[in-house]
């Protein structure tokens, strides 16, 4: 880890009582629990009436005075009436305020720094399981033709390297020579590699080799070759964050996800690409294309994590979501993801850009492969206060038919025109009528299994999007500096809905709205407790706005393909290569969800396995040669 700054100086003379009492009302106005007006709004105010950067004025050079005409600018941003007589009133206090906002900035704060608050998913009365109870996997698969070298072999689940491994008829050493020499291959096509860490694997690879032959098998990762996303930190090797600037950052230490597969006996060969800092599929090195197009963007942030599993470069990988990072490149790419309960996995030593939304989960063939690899990844490691004593009880023979299911039937209505719809709005809806019949099919599917599906609507009652501000305020707080330097000029990205732009906005949210946002939010908590009260997983298109009230809610997601379209769907509508809009079109593939209760993950992850047991679609492979 990089050398951090030393701490700013202190005047050693003791305050008084008055100063002290200041000085705390300065620093609760600074949180947001006094003023309304967030202090970075006048400090860029302030900045830029004196013709200074934001970034200068954070090296302490002098600041202009706030006037009653700085604060009528702030007002209007903030949406908040003020009198002449309360606007001179604030003079003294938004000068304290602003005071002690520069003296935090002085402390730079390193990402990996968390604030002093938990966000806890788990309604009141809720128990969670915490006993852990041994693993149970599915009977051992039929391994015939996987032989050491062949493509069937690249596209294998975990769960049958995992028996190859283990009966030694595949050396891990030869999986990650395979692994390693495909993902040179195809890179150059999807850009789905930052970083090979091919010392490290075959190190590795060559220890998993000798325990397994001496008798000490450590379970079903032993020896599986795998790729981090490159916001996990790996000792020996730069951890970029995707991000222009960061390309030779480097930490100290592993982070805990990777530590515990290491554990494990798995195979680190790469560090995958990812949308800079966790923001679609474009990084510094390129954009990242799903297989099954590589015209198209594979989706983001999880971009080069799903594009390698579904190539074939990769047994597993871990990816993360904050507000759709694994469902999305997990849809585009054709591939099973799942993202867990919010708490479930330490986030220790991975980028954090959210701390009340982050979340840690595989990314691979199969749901019982996400299985496998969270059992191993999850738990508390006494760092991320997040997380849950919470067990994940994986059993590939748990009774499904036990769980009651919903569907959230507006997702699988057929989309309906308006009257007065643009040209764009109609190519959409040709799009959505032509992907409904998957939508169907998979009811049909459920049903044939057995499946009682209950009607469900989503809570109508809160405005989702008006809550996503919670992601981009935490976020604006991890890279503050980032923005007060002007190193935000190095990312890759700059237009209206990226980074540098957004970190910009946030800074001039008051915080007061910050708190109502997650006040609001414990409603819509409220609101999905009551829904889980009536269902144990419910069925779900994967866009749409359970995407949005899941991840602000922490609740589990397991995304699995659902078929390819055929040669007569419609045509993205922006077929040029790389475009951020060509998504979609023949030959692409299409996603189903599963969404459980908190904590539930496992008896989740048991559903989905039963349906993805009964349809095709995770064996289908892209054509990349």
């Amino acid at each position: 880890m990089s050398d951090q700054p030393p701490p700013p100086s202190v005047d050693p003379s003791p305050p008084s009582a008055s100063q002290e009492r200041r000085w705390f009302l300065a620093v609760c106005s600074m949180a947001g629990l006094g003023q309304t007006l967030l202090p970075g709004a006048l400090l860029a105010l302030a900045s830029q009436a004196q013709g200074q950067s934001a970034a200068k004025a954070t090296e302490g050079a002098a600041l202009a005075k706030i006037t009653p005409e700085m604060l009528d600018a702030a007002a209007v941003i903030a949406g908040i009436p003020l009198t002449p007589e309360q606007k001179t009133m604030m003079l003294d206090g938004l000068k304290e305020q602003r005071d002690a906002a520069r003296v935090v900035r002085g402390l730079h704060l390193p990402n990996s720094v968390a604030p002093a608050f938990v966000f806890d998913p788990v309604p009141a009365g809720m128990v969670l399981e915490t006993v852990r109870k041994p693993m149970k996997m599915s009977e051992a698969p039929d391994v015939k033709g996987l032989a050491a070298g062949s493509d069937a072999l690249a596209f294998a689940s975990v769960r049958e390297l995992a028996e190859l491994v283990r009966t030694r008829k595949v050396s891990s050493v030869a999986l990650t020579k395979m692994y390693l020499e495909r993902l040179k291959k195809y890179d150059p096509r999807l850009h789905f590699v930052i970083t090979l860490t091919p010392e490290r694997a075959l190190k590795q690879a060559a220890q998993a080799d000798a325990e397994i032959a001496a008798g000490r098998y450590r379970g079903p990762l032993h020896g599986i070759p795998w790729g981090a996303k490159d916001l996990l930190a790996v000792k020996g090797y730069p951890t970029t964050w995707g991000a222009g600037g960061f390309e030779t950052q480097r930490f100290d230490e592993d982070a805990t996800a990777v530590q515990r597969l290491d554990a494990a006996g798995a195979v680190l060969v790469a560090k995958m690409s990812l949308g800079a800092l966790a923001n679609g599929p474009i990084w510094f090195g390129g954009m990242t294309r799903t297989p099954w197009n590589a015209k198209q963007p594979s989706g983001g942030s999880s971009a080069g994590s799903a594009s390698a599993v579904d190539a074939g470069c990769l047994g597993f990988a871990l990816g993360t979501e904050t507000l759709g990072s694994i469902s999305s490149p997990s849809t585009r790419c054709g591939v099973t993801g799942l993202r867990p309960t919010f708490g479930f996995v330490p986030r220790t030593g991975a980028m954090a850009l959210s701390w009340t939304m982050d979340k840690i989960g595989p990314i691979c063939r199969s749901v019982e492969d996400c299985a496998l690899v969270l059992s191993a990844i999850h738990g508390p490691d006494g760092v991320d206060r997040s997380v849950k004593p919470a067990a994940f009880n994986w059993d590939a023979g748990f009774d499904w038919k036990t769980l009651r299911v919903g569907y959230l039937k507006n997702g699988f209505d057929a989309p309906v025109l308006q009257a007065e719809a643009t040209p764009e709005q109609t190519r959409d809806f040709a799009r959505r009528v032509y992907d409904t019949q998957y939508l169907t099919g998979a009811l049909k599917t459920l049903r044939s299994m057995g499946v009682k599906l209950i009607p469900l609507a989503l809570p109508t009652d809160f405005p989702l999007g008006a809550l996503t501000p919670v992601l981009t305020a935490e976020a604006a707080a991890a890279f503050d500096a980032l923005t007060v330097s002007g190193r935000d000029a190095l990312l890759t990205e700059h237009g209206p809905q990226e980074w540098p732009n957004l970190f910009r906005v946030a800074r001039f949210s008051p915080a007061v709205d910050y708190l109502q946002a997650q006040r609001a939010r414990t409603l819509v908590m409220e609101a999905m407790a009551r829904l889980f009260a009536e269902v144990d997983v419910i069925v779900t298109p994967s866009s749409g706005p359970q995407l949005t009230a899941t991840n602000l809610t922490g609740h589990p997601a397991v995304i699995v393909p659902n078929g390819v379209r055929g040669e007569d769907a419609p045509l993205p509508e922006h077929p040029d290569d790389g475009h951020p809009e060509n998504v979609g079109g023949p030959g692409t593939p299409v996603s189903l969800t599963f969404l459980g209760n908190l904590y539930a993950d496992a008896r989740l992850a048991a559903f989905a396995r039963a349906y993805q047991e009964r349809t095709p679609f995770h064996r289908m492979r892209p054509k990349l040669d």
